[in-house]
């Protein structure tokens, strides 16, 4: 799987959020909700300034790693945090060197099939904080979603 090392700068997100972890059962399911709760229940609408019309999936507060719990937000990227509703959340997505994917298809199986491949990947990751950004104007069967994965600073190899 291809991808290049870019820089980037920090970022703050606001939107919903849940704890979870790759042995959850639940787990695609209560991330499938918290979506659904973010795009269907009209909460993205409310969430005010806005940077762009992207939404991302991030996934942070590792506990250590892959094996490990993790905090999952649904949340899009703001100029700021004042006048967000008692309900949403706001986290930084520190600056630095990331992975940055690009992921094509339908939401769920392009989505889920890049996961599955990346945990076999020999990659040095930081675990502090991996996001999927997905592009506007997507429609979620024909997506671009750009993954983005935090790296030590010399991460490795490209594939």
């Amino acid at each position: 799987m291809n991808y290049e090392v870019v820089q980037l700068e920090e970022k703050t997100v606001a939107g919903l959020k849940i704890r979870t972890s790759n042995h959850n059962p639940n787990m695609v399911r209560d991330i499938g909700a918290l979506w659904e709760k973010f795009l269907g229940g009209g909460v993205y609408q409310t969430i005010p300034m806005k940077e762009n019309e992207n939404t991302i999936g991030l996934y942070t507060n590792y506990e250590s790693d892959v094996n490990g719990a993790y905090d999952v937000m649904v949340c899009c990227e703001v100029e700021e945090t004042k006048g967000l509703a008692e309900n949403i959340f706001a986290q930084t997505i520190s600056a630095g060197s990331y992975a940055k994917f690009i992921v094509r298809g339908n939401v769920q199986t392009a989505v889920g099939a890049f996961w599955a491949e990346l945990w076999s990947m020999d990659l040095d990751r930081k675990y502090s904080g991996d996001f999927e950004e997905y592009q506007s104007g997507f429609d979620k069967d024909h997506a671009e979603i750009h993954v983005y994965i935090s790296l030590n600073e010399f991460g490795g190899n490209h594939g």
